[in-house]
């Protein structure tokens, strides 16, 4: 047992735990990306917003993308640097304070940005949100261009003089893609928009470039990049990805409370929660991995007189759970997952990957226990950014 496993296994309380190693190598990537390509790469807070780790980031970024006053206030006041900011639309008693936190401000159609530029101070960069008409991302939940999409604004609704105060283009439609899925939208997005190009200062490709994967492309990225450089010397480029930033940098540490059985199915019962805790595996679906057990294709597993059995005939098979949730939800669950041994009260789970987006969407429905954050340093030091009580739960209802 390694001894970040050991630290896993002490912890008796859940915790999102950030490993500060992994996190640096990410951040290593990014940063070599951007020196290749000549492009500025921001951290987007929907995906990640820790601010206790900031200081790791600023060694290695500059800036930060925020969709909301609450987000660009935390990238001047606590990553330093004002936000590049894009909403779905702005209000009236917001857009003010957030101008001040803001050195770019994208609009999300032409509406908003009629009601509200000339009220902007003259240092914020104005840009307004396009929208190419063409997304790989399959999930509809994520797919920022489907039809009838509420985001950006389409090239025949464009004038052929943009207003003068717009220096940028934003164009977001990836979902943790690949540099080949970036290449095609390219070629749409130059297709529809290039018109326009020499209207502007700078381009903002957005989210969804998850360049840390493993089997991600980053040289076909920066030779993408490089290539539209050439076409295009004049702007400035500009990657916002949230995920790629945290991708892999940390678990999400539970412990079973109880061990329950209903009609051949086992379920472990957590101190954490799925709809609180791990809300994307719900919403997108999808079956985060579980460390030390084997992920189950629900579709090939039948349950005939109280037995568990494989679609193929074989008999039952062992140590198979659904793992449970610790709130009233009757969906609060997800399954199956095979384990090497029969689980036990107050043993260790361990769901892998569990940073990025995860850690900004918690809540606390049913008042259900919120994990822990907590900071793995290189040394092997366990430190705890975040303990979260019945005051947090009170103070969101005061």
């Amino acid at each position: 047992m390694t001894e970040e496993e050991k630290i896993y296994r002490s912890l008796r309380r859940p915790a999102y735990v950030v490993e500060e190693t992994l996190l640096r190598r990410n951040l290593a990537l990014i940063a070599s990306v951007a020196a290749r390509a000549d492009v500025e790469i921001i951290l987007a807070f929907k995906a990640f917003a820790l601010w206790k780790t900031f200081p790791i980031f600023r060694e290695y970024i500059r800036s930060t993308t925020a969709s909301s006053l609450c987000e660009a206030r935390l990238a001047f006041e606590a990553f330093g640097s004002p936000a590049h900011t894009y909403s779905p639309a702005y209000v009236d008693d917001e857009i003010d304070e957030i101008a001040r936190y803001s050195s770019h401000l994208t609009f999300n159609s032409l509406g908003q940005l009629g009601r509200y530029w000339q009220q902007l101070p003259p240092q914020v960069s104005i840009g307004l949100r396009i929208n190419p008409e063409y997304s790989e991302v399959e999930t509809l939940l994520y797919n920022p261009c489907a039809p009838g999409t509420r985001f950006g604004v389409t090239a025949d609704k464009l004038p052929a003089e943009l207003p003068q105060a717009v220096e940028g283009f934003h164009c977001h439609c990836h979902c943790e893609s690949g540099a080949d899925e970036f290449q095609r939208s390219l070629a749409h997005i130059e297709e529809k928009f290039s018109p326009w190009f020499h209207q502007l200062k700078w381009i903002n490709f957005g989210g969804g470039h998850l360049m840390t994967r493993a089997d991600y492309d980053v040289d076909l990225l920066v030779s993408i990049l490089q290539d539209f450089h050439r076409r295009w010397p004049h702007l400035h480029v500009i990657l916002e990805p949230g995920s790629a930033f945290a991708w892999q940098t940390g678990p999400l540490v539970a412990q079973v409370a109880d061990i329950v059985e209903d009609k051949g199915i086992r379920t472990a019962i957590l101190n954490v929660s799925f709809t609180c805790h791990m809300p994307d595996c719900l919403e997108m679906p999808y079956h985060p991995t579980v460390r030390g057990a084997r992920t189950m294709d629900n579709s090939q597993l039948t349950i005939d007189n109280s037995q568990l059995t494989m679609d193929d005939g074989q008999s039952s098979i062992s140590h198979v759970y659904r793992l449970g949730g610790n709130s009233c939800l009757s969906g609060d669950y997800m399954g199956f997952w095979q384990f090497d041994h029969e689980l036990e009260v107050g043993e260790t789970i361990i769901f892998e990957d569990m940073i990025h987006y995860t850690t900004v969407k918690t809540n606390m429905f049913n008042g259900v226990g919120h994990p822990s954050i907590a900071l793995l340093h290189e040394d092997g030091r366990l430190e705890m950014l975040r303990e979260y009580g019945y005051d947090d739960y009170k103070s969101r209802m005061d």
